[in-house]
């Protein structure tokens, strides 16, 4: 066994090797060394607060300036805040009480400097909010061990840490590792390291935990960067093999059949992109080993005409399509959509036709026999469905192509059910997503599919205009933006509003005792659906017709409340982001998202392209009571600066960790991606996935590269990375 995959229970005490796992999820030796510094601090350095999110878990380096005893509000007592100034003049405030206080003013002076660290809150009354850190852990600099030496000149690692964990524990730990851990197996070949100026790992990971300056990490930055790249392309290329070895049963275009029937009945012409993709989708469906292709586009590029194109080639061939949505409401939606522009196609082979059917886990028994039916004896040509299609009784008579909607949404399990499915060979498979990527993210993320992207609009669509409504500083804006809802009712049209919660959850989580003691407020819990639909009912909409929508209503109800809203028997609809895709209501022009800064930069886009869909002018307003300059209110300004959604998801990558944009394509719990920054190491992933090319074409068993075959088991065995597994 390598000394990689021992676990730290054996290389640690025993309290140590808990704490790492429970807060961190580190399991063995390699995990620990895989958890690189975020930073590195110097002696005379102190750290920028500008950058600090609400509710993490943070580190700072500070100098103390002074200290301050208060008195308990409803107890007796006091308890102590402790001011620190970072680099540029911010100021951060601790918190102790009890006995920790006492401690804590023992050993705080001003003019002492430090590392901070604990879970960040934004407190302060009237507009005025504060950076507090509540009884941090903390380690002054003078009190380190090795100290004069240490921080006088060298960079000083902190790690991301957590509950319990301070980053000091964590170099300490690793300390013990790197002292006890003898000779690697390399997974990079020796001349492939000579070719890029790459020093040995074991070399790198010494340099990445305990550097000597600041130019050794940068070389052992560089070396493991390469590693996370060279690994994940050479795991993509092999799933690319494989899936060229899988038989599949050609679905060649016909020149008389359903699609060119379609074709001639368009209201509309196909934009130059969705011609091109089709065919790009065309040439694929004839081919004798499955298609496995990305779509992606912009929000109403026409993504799901391009789909239903090639569903029909494929029924013309035969075959069935089945198409997959995360969510009853888009499923439905999906349907219905599908169904209106088939026209008298989709009656159930009458004038040449398919029926087109629909299967959700909530429908009577009666529609759902009948569906199942539909599936397993061939009449549907197109099934429409949830999660409920990867059931082990529904069965298809030819599936020949499985279009996955939102795929992200989907674990691996998920896919693999449904692909299962077709019988002999494998299905074709088109996933679907309406969040853009840049071309390195798709090259990492989707390495082993073929991308096509839609960013032609079709004409028709209208421009949406997105403002941010300051509803803390200046209360009168969102009075002005009901006003606006009402004008826009008054011309016949109708308005959504997005709350992040539904209300009947409990509110944020926090220390009510250390908020009321350090703070007049805490930050409120996020605005809820039922709340925000009973104010503006009783208030400013009290002569409009408004509904709501939520994940928790049951199915027919909320299919109902969207056929309702869809047929303008609802004026507004007050919503949680169940209507994030898919939802096409051309009368809808005003879009309001409340407490705005809750949301992502990429769900900002989608959930403001339910407007604009139907020729009328869209309207999006971001309600925050961030005030300007905030990290939060600057992701809200970037969203209302642009349309372009590759543009923000650069945006949304750049303001992000790497893991956080990845998780939302993988299952497991952490990124396999440390170092590697996807838009900024584009030529790293291009080189890498080169290599790893020439590399598999040589030796595609990995049979004389056994390190680089143990570094790719062992992601492979490992549950974050099953998000490989979309083929």
């Amino acid at each position: 066994m390598s000394r990689f995959d021992e676990p730290l229970t054996k290389a640690l005490d025993p309290k140590t090797a808990k704490l790492l796992h429970s807060v961190l999820d580190l399991e063995t030796v390699g995990d620990l060394l895989r958890h690189y510094p975020r930073r590195y601090a110097e002696r005379g350095e102190l750290t920028s607060l500008d950058a600090l999110e609400v509710d993490e878990h943070v580190t700072v380096v500070g100098e103390v300036t002074r200290l301050m005893r208060k008195p308990m509000r409803n107890r007796g007592g006091t308890w102590l805040e402790v001011e620190v100034v970072d680099g540029n003049g911010n100021k951060i405030y601790l918190s102790f009480f009890g006995k920790g206080s006492h401690v804590a003013e023992s050993r705080l002076k001003p003019g002492r400097r430090g590392m901070f660290a604990g879970k960040v809150g934004l407190f302060g009354a009237r507009g005025r909010p504060r950076w507090q850190l509540a009884h941090p852990e903390f380690e002054l600099f003078e009190e380190s061990e090795g100290s004069a030496e240490e921080f006088a000149a060298v960079p000083v690692p902190i790690y991301p840490a957590g509950k319990d964990l301070t980053p000091w524990a964590i170099r300490r730990a690793v300390g013990i590792v790197l002292d006890t851990l003898g000779p690697l197996e390399d997974p990079l070949p020796a001349e492939l390291r000579v070719r890029h100026g790459l020093q040995p790992l074991a070399e790198a990971l010494v340099a990445i935990h305990r550097p000597k300056d600041f130019a050794e990490v940068g070389r052992a930055r560089k070396r493991l960067k390469f590693d996370e790249a060279f690994v994940l392309q050479a795991v993509l290329l092999q799933r690319r093999q494989a899936a060229t070895a899988w038989p599949a049963k050609p679905r060649p275009r016909r020149g008389d059949g359903l699609l060119a029937s379609f074709d001639e009945r368009l209201p509309f012409s196909l934009t130059e992109g969705q011609a091109q993709v089709g065919e790009e989708i065309a040439a694929d469906l004839a081919l004798e080993h499955p298609m496995h292709r990305l779509l992606q586009g912009e929000v109403g590029a026409g993504k799901t005409v391009v789909a239903l194109r090639a569903m029909l080639q494929v029924v013309d061939a035969g075959g069935q399509a089945a198409l997959l949505a995360p969510t009853e409401v888009l499923a439905q939606q999906h349907h219905r959509s599908i169904t209106n522009m088939l026209g008298d196609l989709a009656q159930g082979g009458m004038f040449g036709g398919t029926a087109v059917t629909l299967l959700t886990g909530s429908m009577g028994a009666a529609a759902r026999r009948s569906a199942l039916l539909d599936a397993a004896s061939g009449t549907a040509g197109i099934v429409v469905g949830t999660h409920a299609l990867l059931q082990e009784h529904v069965q298809f008579a030819d599936l020949g192509l499985v279009v996955v909607d939102e795929q992200h949404r989907f674990g691996v399990e998920q896919r693999d059910a449904l692909r299962e499915k077709a019988g002999g060979g494998r299905p074709h498979v088109l996933v679907m997503t309406a969040t853009p990527i840049p071309r390195t993210v798709a090259m990492t993320v989707f390495g082993d599919l073929e991308v096509s992207t839609l960013s032609q609009l079709p004409s028709g669509r209208a421009p949406i205009t997105t403002h941010v409504v300051p509803a803390a500083d200046k209360p009168h804006y969102l009075e002005r933006t009901w006003e606006r809802v009402r004008e826009e009712v008054a011309l016949g049209r109708q308005a959504y509003i997005v709350c992040p919660r539904i209300g009947d959850l409990e509110g944020d989580e926090g220390d009510m005792a250390v908020v009321a003691a350090a703070a007049d407020d805490e930050r409120r819990p996020p605005l809820a659906v039922l709340d925000v639909a009973e104010l503006l009912t009783q208030g400013p909409f009290h002569d409009l017709r408004v509904g709501t929508l939520h994940g928790k209503l049951p199915p027919e109800e909320k299919d109902a409340i969207m056929r309702s809203f869809t047929r303008g028997e609802l004026d507004v609809l007050v919503a949680t982001t169940v209507i994030e895709v898919g939802v096409d209501v051309p009368n809808s022009s005003v879009m309001i998202i409340m407490d705005a800064d809750r949301f992502g930069v990429s769900q900002l886009h989608q959930l403001r392209g339910r407007v604009g869909r139907g020729g009328l002018p869209g309207l999006c307003l971001l309600v925050s009571d961030f005030p300007e300059g905030t990290p939060a209110r600057l992701r809200l300004d970037a969203v209302a600066a642009t349309l372009d959604g590759f543009e923000l998801s650069r945006v949304d990558l750049e303001q992000r960790r790497e893991g956080d944009v990845l998780g939302a394509a993988q299952s497991g719990k952490r990124s396999s991606l440390k170092l590697l920054q996807l838009l900024r190491d584009e030529d790293v992933i291009a080189t890498a996935r080169e290599e790893a090319a020439a590399l598999l074409v040589d030796d595609p068993d990995l049979t004389s590269h056994e390190g680089l075959r143990a570094e790719i088991d062992r992601l492979l065995e490992d549950e974050r990375a099953e998000y490989l597994e979309k083929t």
